[in-house]
């Protein structure tokens, strides 16, 4: 290899084939400039150099103590990979390090027109920003140029080495600013170009999430280099905020949506989240079946239902019919609540128009089902008085289940005077006396009762309704029909 470098400064061959080799050097020195921050590996540690491949036909060289540490020690092999600044560009090399070194006013000048970083110490605040010593020399660095955003607090820069561009040097070193937001948005810009260069609207990319705000979340493609995943791209679940679908430091997976610029010019980049995951209606067939209990999230109610939430970004409709079993329901908060972890069982699933009808009470089972095994006609039960009509008293026997105590039988008992005077609340024990699963009518009796079933059809309808109306004026139009259709029938 140091053969090679030889060679193309002293060829053997014509004119001609040394002013092409020339004319490649000069097209190749073209592609990297002084100032210009390079990534390379290192091939060859000789001497006092180091050869650095930087990706082009010339090798870099950098000064073998740029790699040394307070002991003399190489901190860096060959094979390693590197990340430098080209200090300078000419026919027969390209010189590399890792920041401007020395002292003294000829370093600072050098550093300053090949914009190059300088390693500073930060050593104190001062009126309107800090104060810094690089290359031996006291420079002034504005509070606006200590970083790409503004420093909530000036002291903890304090004591900190960072690296800083020269931008300028007066009055024989007694002037000396410098700055390190310039440098980061130098990088940052580098950096940028380098993403929009390789990446294409529709192309999914890996990041990290730097931070949350109120309409979505930054996710660092590259080092200063951020795009935006709005609140609606961040996931196919109903979000209210940023921080319930990521957290800062998540890495995460987000489609490229666009590029574009604001009219300040900046450069946009607009993420999704969610459309990076696919679409979860995709394959909802294998995911939700028709008969199946499942477990889900309530996400949000409406005056005809709730929305429960089977897996992220599909969500099913337990409409208000199918909230309970056991009790009358006016709204869905009667039952449940946002935020609420409950089974339903799924009835039905209509993939195109990305509906899922759901039942909350199916899951918990018809308390009926086992009816007949649990009040067949003689068992003794033990109930809660639900309600007390003109025709008698409601007794609940269990959740969903109701039985009738008839007006007639209480009037045709020993103990009617002490059935008359239980009120709602109180317990009582009677026997079942008849018992109709298909319409849901369980008759009782008080315990020993001999005398014949009192007829309650008009009362069961009544009370059915009662149950089943949502409003005053839909018990009275209810009520008033009954009244209609009995009267008609006799």
């Amino acid at each position: 290899m140091t053969e090679e470098r030889m060679n193309m400064s002293a060829p053997e061959d014509g004119s001609e084939d040394f002013a092409a080799l020339l004319a490649e050097h000069d097209a190749v020195a073209d592609r990297v400039h002084p100032g210009q921050k390079v990534t390379g590996t290192i091939i060859e540690i000789s001497g006092d150099s180091v050869f650095v491949n930087i990706g082009i036909k010339i090798d870099g060289v950098m000064d073998r103590k740029d790699i040394l540490d307070a002991d003399g020690k190489e901190t860096v092999a060959v094979g390693d990979t590197i990340e430098l600044y080209v200090t300078g560009v000419n026919s027969q090399e390209i010189r590399l390090s890792r920041s401007m070194g020395g002292s003294g006013m000829a370093a600072l000048e050098e550093a300053r027109d090949a914009a190059v970083p300088v390693d500073g110490r930060v050593v104190a605040t001062c009126k309107g920003g800090y104060t810094v010593e690089v290359l031996g020399k006291t420079a002034f660095c504005p509070g606006s140029q200590m970083d790409a955003v503004s420093v909530a607090d000036a002291e903890s820069m304090v004591g900190r080495t960072l690296q800083f561009l020269v931008l300028r040097v007066e009055n024989r070193g007694r002037n000396i600013v410098v700055s390190r937001r310039a440098l980061l948005d130098r990088e940052r810009q580098e950096n940028l170009d380098k993403v929009l260069a390789e990446l294409n609207v529709g192309d999914t990319v890996e990041g990290r999430i730097t931070r949350t705000a109120p309409f979505g979340a930054f996710m660092e493609l590259a080092p200063g280099v951020e795009g935006m995943i709005h609140l609606s791209e961040l996931s196919w679940s109903r979000v209210g905020s940023a921080d319930e679908a990521v957290s800062a430091g998540d890495m995460v997976r987000a489609k490229l949506l666009s590029v574009s610029k604001d009219d300040k010019g900046r450069v946009r980049i607009s993420l999704s989240r969610k459309q990076a995951e696919g679409d979860p209606w995709a394959d909802v067939a294998n995911k939700v079946v028709a008969g199946s209990v499942m477990e889900g999230k309530v996400v949000r109610t409406a005056p005809f239902g709730a929305f429960v939430e089977l897996a992220p970004g599909i969500e099913g409709l337990v409409h208000i019919s199918e909230l309970s079993w056991t009790r009358r329901v006016h709204k869905a908060e009667d039952v449940v609540n946002v935020g609420d972890v409950v089974n339903v069982k799924v009835k039905e699933v209509n993939p195109e128009a990305r509906r899922i009808s759901l039942s909350l009470r199916d899951a918990e089972g018809d308390p009926w089902q086992d009816a007949a095994s649990r009040f067949a006609p003689g068992t003794v039960v033990t109930g809660t008085v639900e309600s007390r009509a003109q025709f008698g008293l409601f007794v609940n026997l269990a959740p969903g289940i109701t039985g009738l105590l008839p007006a007639g039988v209480i009037k045709g008992c020993k103990n009617a005077a002490e059935l008359n005077k239980l009120d709602k609340g109180d317990s009582v024990t009677l026997t079942v006396q008849n018992l109709d699963t298909a319409a849901r009518r369980i008759s009782l009796a008080p315990e020993g009762y001999e005398g014949a079933p009192a007829r309650e059809d008009h009362s069961w309808k009544q009370h059915a309704s009662t149950n089943s109306s949502s409003s005053a004026g839909g018990l009275n139009t209810m009520a008033q029909a009954l009244q209609k259709a009995m009267q008609n029938k006799r």
